[in-house]
């Protein structure tokens, strides 16, 4: 008998396989927490462990993976961009000094090829796994004639918990401050837009290879988002009380993250002379024929997350970023004291009333 919903494209057989080809990679971020397997309606996760906090604060997040989906659909390497969206979703709710419990994730495709959703869902549950997160739940929704029959997004959101009193921000940013920031392992999931404009403006596809890339154009700029949540978590917990701020380097660049978590009236320079762009930022900026300095905005350039730490404490915690694998360097500090010129200075960003920051000298190398 005709089957009138796959006539029109729906292959809901194809959506089951999918399921099952994922069912273990989700199990295995599954803790005690969580009630119930795969496919329920609705994911389930046991909180009994908030009524031992004296104030539990939820912290939640929502984000996507934006147009570096559009290399992984055209390399067909769908592996590495789960580990993405979890970097963008989770990595926010850190920034507030909380524990990430569980997160969701939709991909919406125009048709559902099994093996490929898999390979989305595997790279999200290792991510999930490597900062602790249970993957709950999830949707997978087939667009014929929205999407085209290989084009898919992934979007995901997740929640966190912290202890009232123990959340980072602003209101502990303090004089003399120093901000530390926290090395990048590429572009990240931002500024692709411009990336592919760049390439083809230049004529350059994904396939190609390009040693100063490293080898094919596709795989270098697919390099996965790096996971800070754990080491972030543990270096709160190994020093008490130096952790005043964290800032996620996404959307909006460098200086504009940073202003976003200080204090309205402070301010900070950020020197640029205290690292070396990655050579990722350098190839695309040389081939758009623009200088470095004007992609700070729209790329992180070797900056994922900075911290914002006790001057007494600096050093212990690069030390204890380093050991954690995370390379991280001194790169300006935080004055209150007031300034009547602030030209040149980002203030605040996505509608907070922050602080002033600007880069300042000129990168190394």
């Amino acid at each position: 008998m005709p089957n009138p919903y796959a006539e029109a494209g729906v292959d809901t057989a194809a959506g089951d396989l999918a399921v099952e080809l994922m069912k273990s990679a989700v199990a295995a971020t599954h803790n005690q927490s969580v009630l119930g397997g795969v496919g329920g309606f609705a994911g389930l996760y046991d909180v009994s462990f908030l009524k031992d906090f004296s104030r539990p604060l939820l912290a939640t997040s929502t984000d996507g993976v934006g147009t570096k989906v559009a290399i992984a659909q055209a390399i067909d390497k769908h592996d590495t961009i789960g580990q993405d969206l979890v970097g963008m979703v989770v990595d926010d709710i850190v920034v507030v000094g909380a524990k990430p419990l569980f997160m969701t994730d939709y991909i919406a495709c125009g048709r559902v090829v099994p093996a490929r959703i898999a390979d989305i869902v595997a790279g999200i549950a290792r991510g999930c796994s490597e900062t602790g997160t249970a993957l709950v739940g999830g949707e997978t929704a087939e667009h014929p004639g929205l999407l085209g029959p290989d084009d898919y997004d992934v979007a995901g959101a997740a929640v966190g918990a912290v202890e009232a009193g123990s959340q980072l921000g602003a209101h502990l940013v303090q004089d003399g401050d120093v901000v530390v920031a926290i090395a990048s392992s590429g572009l990240h999931s931002n500024g692709y837009s411009l990336v592919r404009h760049i390439l083809s403006s230049r004529g350059v596809a994904y396939t190609d290879s390009l040693p100063e890339l490293g080898g094919l154009v596709g795989e270098a700029l697919l390099e996965p988002t790096r996971l800070y949540t754990t080491p972030l978590l543990s270096l709160i917990e190994q020093h008490p009380g130096a952790v005043h701020a964290l800032s996620h380097v996404t959307g909006g660049g460098i200086a504009a993250n940073l202003a976003r978590v200080l204090p309205v009236g402070s301010w900070v320079e950020v020197d640029r002379s205290t690292w070396q762009p990655l050579p990722v930022f350098r190839v695309l900026a040389d081939m758009a024929g623009t200088p470095i300095e004007d992609t700070e905005g729209t790329w992180n350039l070797g900056i994922g997350m900075f911290a914002v730490v006790s001057e007494a404490a600096a050093s212990d915690v690069i030390a204890s970023l380093g050991a954690a694998g995370l390379p991280s360097w001194a790169v300006g500090s935080i004055s209150t004291s007031e300034r009547e010129d602030l030209a040149g200075f980002e203030q605040g960003a996505k509608g907070v009333d922050g602080g002033a920051v600007r880069l300042v000298g000129a990168y190394e190398g």
